[in-house]
C-alpha cells in the first residue's frame, strides 16, 4: 500500500537542491532556543504556534484557536510567504508543530505546503548542512486567507455529532490524557464520550529517522483504533496540534471528510456544558 497523497511529504534531498530556492521558504517549527541552538541552514524560525488568547465561553482565558486571516497573511508575509511559495515545514518534536503549520495554511487556502519527512532528527543525522545564524526572509505579501469550515470543527460541531454513529471521533492525546490520569490543568479531565483513542506519536517511526510509517502500518494503526474510511471524522487533543497531525496523517493516505476541533480540550475540558468520561 503507498501513500494516496505522498506529495504531502518532501524528502531532504530535494530541500537541499531548494533550501535557496526563492519560490521556496523552510520553515522551522521549534521552539526558538532549539533554533538558535542549530537549524537546516536557510530555514525561517516560526514565531508563533497559531493561538490567540481571548475569552471562551466558559469564562476561563485559554488561547485555543487558530488566529484569525489578517493576523495570519501579515505574519506569512513577514516570513517571507506569499501566495506562490512552496512552504516546507519541520520541527524537532515528531512533526507535531510542522503538521500544525501545514494545517493551518491548508486551512486557510494554501496548498503548496509540504512536510518534511524525518523533520529536524532526520536531518541531523544523516549529516546535513545545519547553522546557528538566523536566516532573515525578505518581506512578502500573502493575501485573501480564506477560511475552510470544511476541515474546520467548532465545539457545537463536536457536540452535535460525537454521539451521532454515522460519525467518528479520533482522540490523539496521550494514554494518560485519555484516561483521565492527566487533566493538563483543564476544569474537567476525560474524554469525548464515544471517541476513538490513537496517540498521535505512533505514526512516526521512533529511531533516528523519525519517518512517517508506511502507509499500511499507518492504516493498521487507525482500523485496530476503530477509525474507518467510510464515516466523517473530527480530530481533537488539547489545543489542536496534534489533531493537526492525524489529520494530516489521515490525508496522507486519503482519508477524507476530516475535520480539527480547534478548540480541542483546552476548550472543551473548560467547559460546563461538554460531556466527558473517564
Amino acid at each position: 500500500m503507498d501513500y494516496a497523497h505522498p506529495e504531502l511529504l518532501v524528502e531532504p534531498d530535494w530541500v537541499a537542491a531548494h533550501v535557496d530556492d526563492p519560490n521556496v521558504r523552510v520553515i522551522d517549527c521549534a521552539v526558538l532556543e532549539a533554533y538558535r541552538r542549530a537549524h537546516i541552514a536557510g530555514a525561517v524560525h516560526l514565531p508563533v504556534h497559531y493561538y490567540i488568547k481571548e475569552q471562551d465561553p466558559a469564562g476561563s482565558d485559554h488561547g485555543v484557536l487558530v488566529m484569525p486571516p489578517a493576523e495570519f497573511e501579515a505574519l506569512m508575509g513577514k516570513l517571507g510567504i506569499s501566495n506562490d511559495t512552496t512552504v516546507i515545514t519541520y520541527d524537532d518534536n515528531n512533526g507535531m508543530v510542522a503538521t500544525r503549520l501545514w494545517w493551518v495554511l491548508r486551512y486557510y487556502g494554501h496548498t503548496k505546503a509540504r512536510v518534511l519527512n524525518g523533520g529536524w532528527h532526520r536531518w541531523f543525522t544523516e549529516g546535513r548542512p545545519t547553522t546557528c545564524h538566523a536566516a532573515r526572509a525578505t518581506p512578502a505579501t500573502f493575501k485573501t486567507a480564506t477560511p475552510d469550515r470544511a476541515i474546520y470543527a467548532t465545539v457545537d460541531d463536536l457536540k452535535a455529532t460525537h454521539a451521532d454513529p454515522a460519525c467518528q471521533v479520533l482522540d490523539a492525546r496521550t494514554d494518560a490524557e485519555w484516561d483521565g490520569r492527566n487533566d493538563r490543568g483543564n476544569k474537567r479531565r476525560g474524554h469525548v464520550p464515544g471517541a476513538k483513542h490513537l496517540e498521535w506519536v505512533r505514526f512516526v517511526a521512533q529511531d533516528d529517522t523519525r519517518k512517517f510509517l508506511p502507509a499500511d502500518e499507518c492504516e493498521r494503526l487507525l482500523q485496530e483504533a476503530g477509525i474507518t474510511r467510510d464515516k466523517p471524522t473530527i480530530t481533537y487533543c488539547q489545543g489542536g496540534v496534534r489533531a493537526a497531525h492525524a489529520f494530516f496523517v489521515m490525508t496522507l493516505l486519503g482519508y477524507e471528510n476530516i475535520r480539527v476541533y480547534d478548540g480541542s480540550m483546552r476548550e472543551w475540558a473548560n467547559r460546563d456544558d461538554t460531556p466527558l468520561v473517564v
